[in-house]
């Protein structure tokens, strides 16, 4: 007789980890809500937002053990679905955030219902070629708007009763969305759906040995992955007012990559640092043109070979602590 599956798996975190994550958890909150009292507004804003991008690519390749080089186009797809609705259906906030999360889901849906039938560099590969479809169609597809995107997208009244044409109104909108999304993500990898994840991810021999359907769990954390990317997509259209095809460029889904490797893979607040940095360096580094760029991969290459853990990985490391 196979045993239950959270008597198998389920292992809770300490009283000491969930200490050490509590009080990062706070601070990080802090940092945030601070922020648009320093630096100007925007730039947090677009940090939450890859933030949370980069931490739903680590729910799948961190604990799931599944490489997508095609991440962006689930960002792009929700950010164009709730541009859409915003501007020419002219629904509210509310709905266009939820239109353009579910879009993303649908597509998670599709997509992962015929990557997952594949392993390793097939499924990558799979993934890279409908990101590359969704990319041109895109392009071609009217309502898009080709390269020029849908611009000018009102922001409208959340719920009717919060105006987001106020700056603070809508940063900390963004502000309850980003923690919303990273609690979603911290439970599920703290439940015993994650613990079997990480065992598909070590071993997935040895889950179906024990009678696991691990294509049903790897279907599962695709299209969660994928929704909370289409969240994060959608919030980022929130704040610009604009979806373009950068968001479903191949750069994009190599960003979400480089945010979550230069972080931390595995970790819980890995990429919302390393989304810090990267944000950073484009914003900051604008004037510098193209050599941003040659920054960002030197700093990967070296990342790779003397930091393999991650900003947060290292320090935990260093300092024994589960972050």
């Amino acid at each position: 007789m196979i045993p239950a599956p959270d008597r198998i798996f389920y292992a809770p975190a300490s009283s000491v980890e969930i200490r050490h994550q509590g009080v990062a958890f706070i601070f990080m909150v802090a940092v945030f809500a601070i922020a648009p009292f320093v630096v100007y507004p925007l730039f947090p804003m677009k940090v939450m937002c890859f933030a949370l991008f980069a931490c739903a690519f680590n729910l799948l390749l961190g604990y799931g053990g599944l490489m997508s080089f095609g991440h962006a186009m689930f960002l792009g797809t929700a950010g164009y679905t709730s541009a859409h609705a915003a501007k020419v259906w002219g629904v509210p906030p509310e709905v266009a955030l939820l239109l353009g999360t579910s879009a993303a889901a649908l597509l998670g849906l599709v997509v992962g219902a015929i990557a997952i039938r594949r392993q390793g560099i097939y499924f990558a590969m799979i993934t890279l070629a409908f990101a590359q479809m969704m990319y041109f169609f895109y392009l071609q597809t009217p309502f898009t708007y080709g390269e020029d995107g849908i611009q000018t997208v009102p922001r409208g009244h959340l719920f009717g009763l919060v105006d987001l044409s106020v700056p603070m109104a809508v940063y900390f909108v963004v502000l309850l969305i980003f923690i919303g999304g990273f609690l979603i993500i911290y439970r599920v990898i703290h439940s015993p759906f994650g613990q079997v994840l990480k065992t598909i991810r070590e071993n997935e021999v040895r889950a179906i040995s024990l009678g696991y359907d691990t294509n049903r769990y790897k279907l599962l954390a695709f299209v969660l992955s994928a929704s909370l990317a289409g969240l994060a997509g959608a919030t980022k259209m929130l704040v610009f007012g604009l979806a373009s095809l950068t968001d479903v460029h191949l750069a994009m889904s190599a960003e979400v990559v480089l945010m979550t490797l230069l972080g931390g893979l595995g970790t819980i607040f890995g990429p919302v640092v390393g989304a810090l940095i990267i944000v950073a360096m484009e914003n900051y580094f604008a004037q510098f043109g193209p050599w941003v760029t040659v920054a960002q991969g030197s700093i990967f290459i070296g990342c790779v070979l003397a930091f393999r853990r991650g900003v947060v990985g290292e320090i935990a490391h260093r300092l024994k602590m589960s972050l």
